[in-house]
């Protein structure tokens, strides 16, 4: 797990800053309920994308539970930024309008505990904005990147947290139904083939990881053929998914 107290003064310059968070709010607003409501950002991080939910009439809270983060969060959301741990919100139950989850259930080996959280904080009505299939990202497009991976990827990526069938299938099982989905790219956070390929040495992708030997050193001969080896080859495409709840919270 990231230390998310010691990465927070450079968090936002290393991530796609203003440009990817307003990629992000704009994406998000297109699913979040109009007019006055309570929306709940969990894991709002340094709340540079949270405070571009900020609406006349809308009241917008940032939660994360790490106090480095929530240094710049509560500058940017004055009275709106709040300690608390996504499994045990400091919020009385059907509380609030909207919760919002971004880059949040795929660091979880079993996200239900958070889902049943969010749950439980939601107003009949209510909706539950995550993103989903988030380490999918930088292949949603077809690209060279894309194509030099498929196999590699189709044969050894775990089954992610996020995965949206997985959340799907909880939301049904909890009242809640689908009502909207939306994308937006993390612009600047593309990686060249040369970054790919250094990864891919320093153990940090997954389908690599539990390929064999000879099968990853194709990939990364696939990748080092590629022209322009510091180009970004493509941002990643992130998706939201939108549930309401049909009725009372399921206990």
């Amino acid at each position: 797990m990231i230390d998310y107290d010691g990465e927070a003064l450079a968090y936002d310059t290393t991530r796609g800053g203003e440009p990817r968070a307003r990629a992000a709010a704009d994406a998000l607003e297109q699913l979040l309920p109009q007019g006055p409501a309570t929306v709940l950002d969990i894991a709002c991080g340094t709340g540079i994308v949270t405070r571009r939910l900020l609406r006349p009439g809308r009241t917008v809270i940032g939660v994360d539970r790490s106090p480095g983060m929530l240094v710049p969060a509560a500058q940017r959301i004055p009275g709106g930024a709040v300690c608390g741990d996504a499994t045990r919100l400091p919020f009385a139950s059907g509380s609030v309008d909207a919760v919002v989850m971004v880059w949040l259930l795929h660091l979880l080996p079993d996200p239900e505990a958070v889902l049943a959280e969010a749950l439980r904080v939601l107003r009949p009505g209510g909706r539950l904005v995550t993103t989903v299939d988030k380490e999918a990202a930088y292949f949603t497009e077809n690209s060279d990147l894309a194509r030099a991976t498929a196999e590699l990827r189709h044969q050894y990526t775990p089954h992610a947290p996020d995965r949206p069938a997985r959340i799907r299938d909880w939301a049904a099982a909890h009242g809640l139904r689908p009502v909207g989905e939306a994308r937006f790219p993390g612009t600047g956070q593309g990686r060249g083939a040369r970054q790919w390929r250094e990864a891919i040495d320093a153990g940090r992708i997954p389908w690599c990881v539990r390929a064999d030997a000879g099968q990853v050193a194709e990939v990364v001969r696939r990748l080092a053929a590629l022209p322009d080896q510091d180009t970004p080859i493509a941002d990643p495409l992130y998706r939201l998914l939108a549930l309401e709840v049909c009725g009372p919270p399921t206990p």
